[in-house]
């Protein structure tokens, strides 16, 4: 009988295959390399998060010291935000034309101007003046590190890679409380320069540390140097195959014929980002539409739902909840910027297990509950003659979990989704425009806070977050597909159709033919499959 089925084998031509040739195949190791790289070009992004940190507990002295105004501290609080506008709508450009690594060079040796201005700063104009180098350098920062983060990882780990940027804006907001909590013991007028200064010393490090960094293998597709795309590529892949793929869709992408193996080729002036902007605004496909709208309404969303309120006037927060010394509404801000970073690395772990849609809706909910509550807290104590101890305590736990929801979603898959949607050709001033929306978003919400409170009390505030935040929750559910798992030159066909089937999107490989039978088979009964 084996004898028989070994004939048979023989006949057919076909190899035996032992039990293991079925087992599912096992995930790639991440690759080093690539972490490597993604997590020295998010490390620009502690200068953002170092900066509003340390502005949360150093206005407090600037307010004392310079005998400034409300009106004053929101301007100077949130003033960062809107220079920073300057710097992400440069930095697109710029990145096109000098490439990715120079770019973040750039944006450091510019905080670094910034940051010795703002400690050196002897009134509020000379602080302003400080504000506004820091605020391009900033914005600079941010729109590259998810590009180039996005752009060298591969498609197995992107989402935890891409996530890096996000999480070390909260180590930086975390060294920003900590430092206001170390400098608050020197002398007033020192303390807060000290605090403002000492952002420049991670810019020199970071600046330095870049020049040993690969540069992004897309942009050098974009400029014709395919041989040293190859080699980048083959380093930051999970495998040679993969390498050869990635490399094959950015070819394609750049409009550069698929047999072409040269290591220098020319290409066409489209490919250098020539009418990029016509393309995005002016005439986009009904895809590209449709990416735009998502990363802009995701950036929008974001700082829409008080995030920077929550983060820069944190120690006025709790001074509302009952917390009165100095000292204690530090330390509480401390915590703050402590639930922060957890969750936000607990957030890296689940993008590329759980995907992004199931994380950023649960995340949305939770931070919908949240600023419902602490508005109810924070309105009873209002209202309340008498301390009300359950209220302060409440008050103070849904801060915490505000951030915690925040950090666990809606923080870091804004920078992950925006940088990994794009068309090649657009990514870079795609991504800037998103960064843009985010910064003037967070600008106005940051700079009006205070009279905000003041006119509608702080309860009522945190209501209008909250019913803000309701509203993205639709937004996200209904306009924002899943990408976990695709490649940045597949995301394109997720775009462009409203009325998507969103648990198939992943797996959705089927298309319908013509001449079949209206099911997705061919005229054999056959399943026709698709690359979109």
């Amino acid at each position: 009988m084996a004898d028989r089925k070994a004939e048979t084998n023989a006949i057919s031509g076909q190899p035996q295959k032992a039990i293991m040739d079925f087992d599912p195949p096992k995930k790639p190791k991440r690759n080093k390399y690539a972490f490597a790289c993604a997590l020295l070009a998010s490390m620009t992004s502690v200068l953002l998060g170092y900066d509003i940190g340390v502005m949360s507990g150093a206005i407090i002295y600037i307010k004392d010291d310079l005998k400034i105004s409300d009106i004053q501290v929101e301007i100077l609080a949130g003033i960062l935000n809107l220079y920073s506008l300057i710097g992400s709508c440069a930095a697109g450009r710029t990145s096109d034309w000098i490439g990715r690594r120079y770019t973040i060079v750039v944006s450091q040796a510019i905080f670094f101007a910034g940051a010795v201005l703002m400690g050196f700063a002897t009134n509020y104009t000379f602080l302003m003046v400080g504000r506004f180098v820091a605020g391009v350098g900033v914005g600079y920062a941010l729109m590259i590190a998810p590009v180039y983060t996005a752009e060298v990882s591969p498609a197995s780990s992107r989402g935890f890679l891409t996530s890096f940027p996000e999480v070390f804006i909260n180590g930086g907001i975390l060294l920003g409380y900590v430092s206001n909590y170390v400098f608050s013991k020197l002398p007033t007028h020192l303390g807060w320069r000290v605090m403002l200064g000492v952002g420049a010393v991670p810019s020199v490090i970071l600046a330095i540390v870049v020049l040993w960094m690969p540069e992004s293998p897309r942009w050098l597709v974009m400029q014709g140097r395919l041989g040293d795309a190859k080699t980048v590529l083959d380093k930051t892949s999970d495998s040679k195959e993969e390498a050869q793929i990635r490399l094959a869709d950015i070819k394609e992408a750049a409009g550069i014929p698929e047999d072409c193996t040269d290591d220098i080729v020319q290409v066409s002036k489209r490919s250098h980002g020539e009418d990029v902007w016509k393309e995005l605004i002016v005439h986009p496909t009904p895809a590209v539409r449709h990416v735009l709208i998502a990363a802009v309404g995701i950036h929008f969303f974001q700082q829409c739902s008080g995030i920077d309120s929550v983060v820069l006037y944190s120690p006025r927060i709790f001074e509302k909840a009952g917390i009165v010394s100095s000292n204690g509404k530090l330390l509480a801000t401390v915590a703050v910027g402590f639930v922060k970073t957890v969750f936000i690395l607990v957030a890296t772990f689940l993008l590329d297990k759980i995907g992004r849609r199931p994380l950023l809706l649960s995340s949305v909910a939770g931070m919908i509950f949240s600023l419902a509550t602490l508005g109810f807290g924070l309105t009873v104590i209002d209202h309340s003659k008498h301390r009300v101890t359950w209220a302060v305590g409440l008050s103070i736990t849904m801060v915490m979990s505000f951030v915690a929801f925040f950090s666990i979603g809606m923080g870091p898959i804004t920078w992950v989704y925006s940088s990994e949607i794009f068309p090649l050709k657009l990514r870079a001033q795609g991504t800037s425009m998103g960064v843009a929306v985010n910064r003037l978003t967070s600008g106005v919400i940051s700079m009006s806070f205070i009279s905000l409170y003041n006119g509608i009390t702080i309860g009522g505030a945190f209501f209008l977050y909250a019913g803000v935040a309701l509203v993205s929750w639709f937004f996200f559910y209904f306009m924002l597909p899943e990408t976990q798992g695709r490649t940045l030159e597949d995301m394109e066909g997720l775009f462009g159709n409203f009325k998507w089937n969103f648990s198939k999107n992943k797996n959705k490989n089927i298309k319908e033919v013509s001449n079949g039978d209206g099911n997705g088979n061919g005229p054999n009964g056959q399943v026709q499959l698709g690359s979109r």
